[in-house]
């Protein structure tokens, strides 16, 4: 089975958008090769754009020429991506990546390149064109870079065929798909034949769908074609898209198991969006990233860090590192919110989990302006006897008899495990 617990890597797009380069990816994986690996952090994934010679920010050149080849599948740019050279492309980085010990992604836009389409390039492996399968009608409303690919088109799976063919010679154990995830019902069909050509590709690959928000009702499909998928637009350092999360946990939380998570997105900390300013860094306060970490943790969302590993201050590096936290993170199991009420002004929130390993774990979050106390009723999590309770982040212990009572920072969060 691929992906039994929770993908947890590195992304480039928060920090460097569509412009990242070969560079900054063997930087970034040599740290965490040498700093986060041990902690169970693995993936490298390369975002957007890849094969576009002239990416310059998180903005897209409209209509740009992207670099491709006769079967109209897109090539890494070789100015940027200098190992991509002679026809390898992402061969060299991906084999430098898995000699770190690491594992290799990259980001795909649904469809066939227009400039495929445009040249009418032949399919391999068949007489037909990209002409005869391009669904013109089927466009990204942000992206100007594919048409869709109409399933009911003969050649059009052998296309998806002949791509994850070259993605699997490439070494790729990672698949960010984009503009699929909210286009159902519309594109099910394509979703369909492309997690189909993934699966018969001869190479384990995480397939990961984007952008959210994904379609509560179309849970059952998202599980039985893919491993993770957006449960929100792109996230980022802003209190109320983390608050907002609270809501969209509860409805997702029940469809995490083995093999198919629900993604809350990257984590946007450290240096982000350093495309526009090199002294950027998130927004968020230190209890709020707390907070996040807690609650992506609890419902078993992937982890994906955001900002430029190798700028993290020493907060960044505790923060992803607590061993307690991430066997949270791979141990909850039926996790669940107990409740969600305000008291004294602030708004508190109770989740918790079974733990595999044995125990219970909760969750307390102050979602409020000001520090506060909630004393929470163990009856609410059907504990009846007395327990020992381990504060995964400050690993302090208490007992336990009837309360708890927990004090919290606004936006803060703390995390038990009940035994």
């Amino acid at each position: 089975m691929v992906a039994k617990t929770p993908p947890m890597g590195w992304n480039s797009w928060d920090c460097y958008g569509a412009s990242v380069t070969e560079e900054i990816v063997r930087r970034n994986a040599e740290f965490m090769a040498a700093h986060l690996k041990q902690f169970g952090w693995e993936y490298i994934v390369v975002d957007i754009q890849w094969s576009e010679p002239n990416a310059k920010s998180h903005e897209y050149r409209p209509f740009a020429d992207l670099c491709m080849d006769e079967f109209g599948r897109l090539l890494p740019a070789e100015n940027r991506f200098p190992s991509a050279a002679n026809g390898k492309g992402f061969a060299p980085l991906a084999e430098y990546v898995h000699s770190l010990g690491l594992k290799f992604g990259i980001h795909i836009m649904r469809g066939i390149p227009r400039q495929a389409v445009h040249r009418n390039c032949k399919i391999k492996g068949t007489e037909k064109n990209a002409r005869e399968i391009a669904k013109t009608a089927s466009i990204c409303a942000w992206n100007t870079d594919m048409y869709g690919v109409d399933p009911t088109k003969d050649g059009a799976r052998e296309y998806y065929d002949s791509l994850f063919e070259l993605y699997a010679s490439w070494g790729v154990d990672f698949i960010k798909v984009d503009d699929i995830c909210r286009e159902l019902p519309h594109e099910e069909a394509e979703l369909v034949m492309l997690s189909r050509s993934l699966r018969g590709c001869g190479r384990d690959m995480v397939l990961s769908l984007s952008p959210g928000p994904a379609l509560l009702e179309k849970a059952e499909l998202y599980k039985q074609t893919a491993n993770m998928w957006r449960i929100t637009d792109d996230f980022w350092d802003k209190w109320e898209l983390l608050y907002a999360m609270f809501e969209r946990a509860e409805k997702w939380s029940v469809h995490a198991g083995a093999g198919h998570f629900p993604d809350a997105d990257m984590l946007p900390i450290g240096p982000i969006l350093q495309d526009y300013d090199k002294s950027n860094r998130t927004k968020f306060t230190n209890d709020e990233q707390l907070t996040m970490l807690t609650l992506w943790s609890i419902i078993r969302s992937p982890l994906m860090i955001g900002g430029e590993m190798t700028g993290f201050d020493e907060f960044t590096m505790k923060l992803l590192t607590n061993e307690s936290v991430l066997a949270m993170h791979k141990n909850a199991r039926h996790s669940h919110q107990v409740w969600r009420r305000t008291v004294n002004g602030n708004e508190y929130v109770l989740w918790t989990a079974h733990c595999a390993d044995g125990g219970q774990y909760i969750a307390v979050f102050n979602a409020g302006e000001t520090v506060g106390t909630i004393e929470i009723l163990l009856a609410d999590l059907e504990v009846f006897e007395p327990k020992t309770a381990l504060e995964l982040w400050s690993g302090g212990t208490e007992s336990l008899n009837d309360t708890l009572a927990v004090k919290l920072n606004p936006h803060g969060a703390k995390a038990y495990l009940i035994k």
